[in-house]
């Protein structure tokens, strides 16, 4: 398991807000839930997407902008329409109504001429401590130009869109993950971008491998010089290389991963004590356990239980 794998392990379409809309101008359709992750593309036609907070960005056919909630967005025929806003939300497709929804109606028969824009777009719940990882990583709204990686997603994105046959809602979804990835992937190697420290560590022959073992073994015994022998170099130089590529000690990286693991899991297993997450990341000693969460995360174990289960959403 890399760490762009284990960011991802959250963020899956499952019945998720999938809408297929044909539009003519004018229109300006607004997103009023705020989703975590909205990912918007046209397979004809163009339009712009205008975020809550920031600029206006281009929409053309076959680019993919992805939105970061909570903040609500926009999709318009031009910067200041005249036309007024279609809410689409709550009485749009959600996961709630158990499966794929289609938006069709926005002038559909004027929409056939050559102005017609095809837009797709699907919502992303992101849950967990995990996720949220990797929104920290992302902006408000992000673009990837035609041409690139998704291309043949939206091919088969396209070709599954104009059909309804069973299993449709399996097929969108996971098409839905791959361009996600394909997306996030392209914008993060983009020319002059600035990619987070662990997607570039990643590439590193040295690095990305005591990633890769941290991330298949958190719970292991890991110490530098451990790491430093299965990545075939000193100890001192896996220290140093670690440091200067992801920002932090490998070992200081380790237990923020398994803070962020025992997060998670204090929600998902409601009836497991602290000391059965506690060896679970790694920790024989609970008391050991909770003073690293404590350290990590501002509150104890119990604390955060308490608090996160109460907030979530349901």
């Amino acid at each position: 398991m890399d760490a762009f794998s284990d960011l991802l392990r959250g963020v899956r379409a499952h019945g998720s807000l999938f809408s297929s809309s044909t539009l003519s101008p004018p229109w300006a359709l607004h997103f009023v839930d705020g989703a975590p992750l909205t990912l918007c593309t046209v397979l004809t036609g163009a339009g712009w997407i205008v975020p809550e907070h920031g600029r206006p960005e281009p929409l053309r056919a076959r680019e993919a902008i992805v939105v970061r909630g909570p903040a609500t967005f926009t999709f318009v025929d031009e910067v200041g329409t005249a036309a007024e806003p279609v809410a689409c939300g709550e009485h749009c497709a959600t996961p709630e109504e158990g499966g794929t929804r289609y938006r069709r109606g926005w002038n559909d028969n004027a929409a056939r001429g050559r102005d017609a824009t095809t837009l797709i777009v699907g919502a992303y719940p992101v849950r967990g401590e995990i996720s949220r990882r990797l929104l920290d990583a992302l902006p408000v709204v992000l673009r990837v130009d035609a041409g690139g990686l998704a291309d043949p997603v939206l091919d088969h994105l396209a070709a599954e869109v104009a059909a309804d046959t069973p299993g449709q809602q399996v097929v969108l979804d996971r098409l839905l993950d791959w361009m996600l990835v394909c997306t996030l992937r392209e914008w993060f190697d983009r020319p002059g971008g600035q990619p987070p420290a662990w997607w570039a560590a990643q590439r590193d022959p040295v690095v990305g491998h005591a990633l890769r073992l941290l991330h298949a073994e958190p719970a292991a015994a890991w110490t530098v010089a451990s790491l430093a022998e299965h990545s075939g170099v000193s100890r001192s130089t896996l220290a140093k290389r670690f440091a200067d590529l992801v920002g932090e000690p490998p070992l200081t990286y380790l237990t923020r991963w398994r803070m962020t693991l025992a997060a998670d899991l204090l929600v998902e297993r409601e009836t497991a004590t602290v000391a059965d997450i506690a060896r679970t990341v790694g920790y024989s000693d609970p008391f050991g356990f909770s003073a690293a969460f404590k350290r990590v995360r501002g509150a104890n174990p119990s604390e955060f239980r308490r608090t996160a289960v109460v907030a979530e959403p349901g």
